[in-house]
């Protein structure tokens, strides 16, 4: 006979609890509880090939505090946070709010369950929401009246693209992409990029990342020149376009220990003057 697996409360209906999700593996990485069995087999495999793994998803976090904190040094009080995936601590809104009650937030997904969560930890804050929607579509993303109502995007603004764009194809030109969101930014505006790159462990990467997106969306690492171009024509804050763990730490707990998970990612930060 067959058994039905009651999913939990908190899944909106009609999710696939059978497909691995960027978002939820994310999540359960940095040590979240809203991911499925699939999501965490799926991580638990990956780490085969990159044994800390996790490592690099708390990497990845802990350059989106520094970039957050940068940002609203530089005078941003609004932000825009595409593919923002299951919120954890430190998110976006907590580190800006904390830094200006008054800062606004707009975070991005298309996963279910991270805008349905999102939506449970901002109700009753005014000035951040969850919007769900692809990437992929800028007009209908930016055009939006709910975000329209959120940012002002004639002033500057702080837009973070953190482990989304190696999730976008070739055959979807993630750099002509990215110039829809640049050419919408007022002068000022900074933008923040994560991107995974197989140009320090192209073995392990490969492996980890057929393993960790099977039977999900596949994912496409680039090189550093590759990267580069999805800042456009926008200046690079320094250090430039670097591993990770190496832009502007701020303490130990910023760059792993093993200094080979610091180049598994890219992270860099460029303002549109």
């Amino acid at each position: 006979m067959l058994t039905l697996t009651r999913l939990p409360d908190w899944v909106p209906p009609g999710t696939d609890d059978t497909v691995p999700s960027a978002a939820r593996i994310y999540d359960y990485m940095l040590g979240g509880g809203h991911n499925f069995a699939v999501d965490r087999k799926a991580a638990t495999q990956a780490e085969q090939f990159i044994p800390h793994a996790r490592g690099v998803a708390r990497l990845n976090r802990a350059f989106l505090r520094r970039a957050v904190r940068f940002m609203i040094d530089q005078g941003i009080r609004q932000f825009l946070d595409i593919g923002s995936g299951v919120p954890t601590v430190g998110n976006v809104h907590e580190i800006a709010q904390d830094a200006d009650p008054e800062c606004r937030v707009v975070y991005v997904d298309h996963d279910p369950v991270a805008v349905a969560h999102s939506r449970l930890i901002l109700a009753g804050n005014d000035r951040a929401i969850a919007l769900k929607a692809d990437a992929r579509d800028p007009s209908r993303i930016l055009a939006d009246p709910r975000l329209r109502r959120q940012l002002d995007l004639d002033e500057p603004i702080g837009m973070l693209f953190l482990c989304l764009l190696h999730w976008i194809p070739d055959e979807s030109d993630p750099p002509g992409l990215m110039r829809h969101y640049i050419d919408a930014m007022a002068s000022g505006s900074h933008l923040a990029i994560t991107h995974i790159t197989e140009d320090y462990l192209p073995y392990q990467v490969r492996e980890a990342l057929k393993i960790g997106t099977r039977g999900g969306d596949p994912v496409k690492s680039r090189p550093y020149d590759e990267v580069l171009t999805m800042f456009g024509d926008l200046e690079l804050v320094e250090p430039g376009l670097v591993g990770c763990g190496t832009w502007h730490p701020a303490g130990p707990g910023d760059i792993a220990e093993d200094p080979t998970l610091n180049q598994v990612l890219y992270a860099g930060m460029a303002r549109k003057p």
